[in-house]
């Protein structure tokens, strides 16, 4: 049984994802498995992937569904059913793993709580320079002043973001103030997501569907939101912002008058 099941939100840019897995090539603690869920990747794309799944060093499940337009809660509920692990570690396929970052989940996991940590945001200048054996050579640690700089004058930005705390004193005092859940990183047990179903599948836009509505179920049901900032380290890579519709804040602001912890258009449907 592996320690963790990392699932990887994931569509069409395959490049972006191989800066990912190499990101997990070099994690810390290394057991674990990665299950890919996949928004309806073009067929091209899917055969690339799968052509190169065994090259890595841990395991990869590839789970696909067909494009029908954003249906990324949908995907990741069955990745949460395909996972071996009963532990569940979250991330986009567009943000790069700290050497440290399944580690750090794996460190604080608990029962009844879920936890999240946060990313640095890329300028299109920092992500064109990164190849996946520069992620291998952990090019974004070493080279953290380059990042700082291009925060300062460039346009990365929330670089603060990524400096890696090793001492307890530190992360209590940077954690003491509780923090939204963040869809692309963070991490829970299984039995804590299967008792509100799982995402709401009824959320077919990004935003709001993936975070805020599972926190605000989660707190429902009496599961806590731990943070781990400066623990749990992830980079974005740089791609243009998406629209925010109003639908989602229309169906998160109903869901929120429910206050119903379990959604009935979830895992199991009713």
């Amino acid at each position: 049984m592996t320690d963790a099941s990392v699932i990887i939100s994931f569509y069409n840019k395959l490049n972006h994802l191989k800066l990912v897995l190499a990101g997990f090539e070099i994690q810390s603690q290394n057991n674990f498995e990665v299950v890919i869920a996949d928004d309806g990747s073009e067929k091209k794309i899917v055969q690339q992937l799968e052509a190169i799944a065994n090259q890595y060093s841990f395991r990869i499940k590839h789970l696909w569904q067909e494009d029908k337009g954003f249906r990324k809660n949908r995907i990741l509920n069955q990745a949460i059913l395909a996972a071996e692990s009963e532990y569940l570690i979250f991330i986009d396929g567009d943000c790069i793993p700290h050497p440290k970052f399944v580690e750090g989940h794996l460190k604080y996991k608990s029962r009844k709580t879920t936890l999240t940590g946060r990313r640095v945001n890329l300028s299109q200048k920092i992500t064109d320079l990164l190849t996946p054996q520069k992620i291998k050579g952990q090019f974004l640690q070493k080279n953290f002043l380059l990042l700082v700089e291009d925060g300062l004058f460039g346009k990365s930005y929330d670089i603060e973001k990524g400096f890696y705390f090793r001492g307890k004193f530190l992360r209590n005092l940077f954690n003491k103030k509780s923090r939204g859940l963040l869809g692309c990183n963070f991490s829970i047990h299984k039995e804590d997501i299967l008792s509100i179903n799982g995402f709401d599948e009824r959320y077919e836009a990004p935003s709001i569907g993936e975070d805020s509505d599972v926190q605000f179920r989660l707190e429902l049901n009496g599961v806590t939101v731990k943070s781990l900032n400066h623990i749990a380290i992830q980079y974005h890579l740089y791609h243009k912002p998406q629209e925010r519709p109003q639908k989602n804040l229309t169906l998160f602001e109903n869901v929120k008058k429910d206050k119903t912890f379990f959604t009935p258009f979830g895992i199991r449907k009713l």
